[in-house]
């Protein structure tokens, strides 16, 4: 599984933004103005200017640093001031006060930065660890189908969305695959995420056939938010109260079952993009037949749901995708074309498949509106 931030900024951009770069560029700016003072006698003053130098570090460096740069400011303003002969007029006290006072509160506000960040690293790691624990790291093959998955973040603060995805191997031997996404964002999506997760795997230990797994999973999910209701909070007397806005979302979903000796693909489609089949040089969408309502609709849906087979054959490779890559748009507002684009991509495996459409994701948007998860199945055998 391949984790991105939507950011995707170089590891140039990250190097300029690094200490040993900033520092130097502090110090030679502190030097410049310095020195510009000093050239310049008493027909050039810019020694108030020094101060700017600290103030500004405090966004980028450390306290420490700030530090460092304040004291050379203070030295910066005497030396220019006993150049200038100011030493003796009433105003340098106010001078080297306000260097010292800018310096000061540079160095504090370096310090509350560098605990915020710290504090949104740790909740970063959090997050990161909570979407793992969710979203469980795919077999690289199940029986005769080698699999690859990809998960890009739109915001790279925020590593926790609504896309999900899952694998595994049902009672029968067949392979079992399940996206969707989760309509919204936020903790609220997280939280069906887990639970529409959790029925999915119960279901592949059960044995519930395709034809009814739609409503199985719609059922559980329904199901456990009315248990969230009624379990209330820890340390609480009443019920939990669970917002108007959670109980009405929806998931879209694709699941797709590969016969065990893989010579045949079975699609359960509730509202989900449709998979996509590449055979050679042609890229097919696999439409349901009858189209389904997303999950979470109640008794809007059928207990029994259309099922669509299609053959699969050595070498073909299935791709499934959640909506964020085709709403995916170019700087003049165009969606990403991803079927035109599959016919031109490296497809020599899954792996390689997803890594050649995330480049040219990149490359084609002005960045990502909605997390994407991507998967590749390949029939080898």
């Amino acid at each position: 599984m391949k984790w991105s931030g939507a950011g995707g900024r170089p590891v140039g951009w990250r190097a300029c933004k690094s200490r040993p770069v900033l520092l130097p560029v502090a110090l030679v700016s502190l030097a410049v103005l310095l020195g510009v003072d000093l050239i310049g006698g008493g027909g050039i003053r810019i020694g108030g200017l020094l101060v700017a130098v600290p103030a500004l570090a405090a966004v980028f460096l450390g306290p420490l640093d700030v530090l460092l740069l304040s004291v050379l400011t203070v030295g910066a303003v005497v030396w220019a001031s006993a150049d200038n002969n100011t030493l003796g007029t009433a105003n340098f006290p106010v001078v080297l006060a306000t260097v010292v006072l800018v310096g000061g509160a540079a160095v504090l506000a370096a310090r509350a930065r560098g605990r915020r960040e710290s504090q949104l690293a740790q909740a970063r790691k959090v997050a990161e660890a909570a979407q793992r624990a969710l979203l469980r790291p795919l077999p690289g093959r199940l029986g005769r189908v080698t699999i690859s998955s990809m998960y890009l973040a739109a915001e790279e603060e925020a590593a926790i969305g609504g896309d999900l995805y899952a694998a595994g191997v049902d009672r029968r031997g067949d392979i079992r695959v399940l996206v969707g996404d989760v309509q919204g964002k936020g903790m609220a999506a997280v939280e069906v995420v887990g639970l529409l997760l959790s029925t999915f795997r119960l279901s592949a230990r059960s044995g519930v056939p395709l034809e009814a797994l739609p409503g199985y999973l719609d059922q559980g999910l329904r199901d456990d938010l009315v248990d969230l209701e009624e379990s209330g909070e820890p340390g609480t007397l009443g019920p939990r109260p669970v917002e108007t806005e959670f109980l009405e979302r929806f998931v879209t979903a694709v699941v797709v079952d590969i016969a065990a000796d893989a010579s045949t693909v079975r699609i359960a489609n509730c509202g989900h993009p449709p998979p996509l089949l590449i055979r050679g040089d042609r890229v097919i969408p696999l439409m349901p037949d009858v189209p389904e309502l997303p999950l979470g609709l109640g008794d809007l849906c059928r207990e029994d749901h259309h099922v669509d087979s299609y053959d699969l054959e050595i070498g073909d490779i299935l791709m499934l995708y959640t909506d964020g890559v085709i709403e995916s748009r170019n700087p003049e507002g165009a969606f990403y074309p991803l079927t035109d684009r599959l016919a031109h991509s490296t497809r020599d495996t899954p792996t390689v498949l997803l890594e050649d459409v995330q480049s040219d994701l990149t490359q084609y948007t002005a960045g990502l509106s909605d997390d994407i998860v991507m998967l590749a199945l390949q029939r080898v055998a």
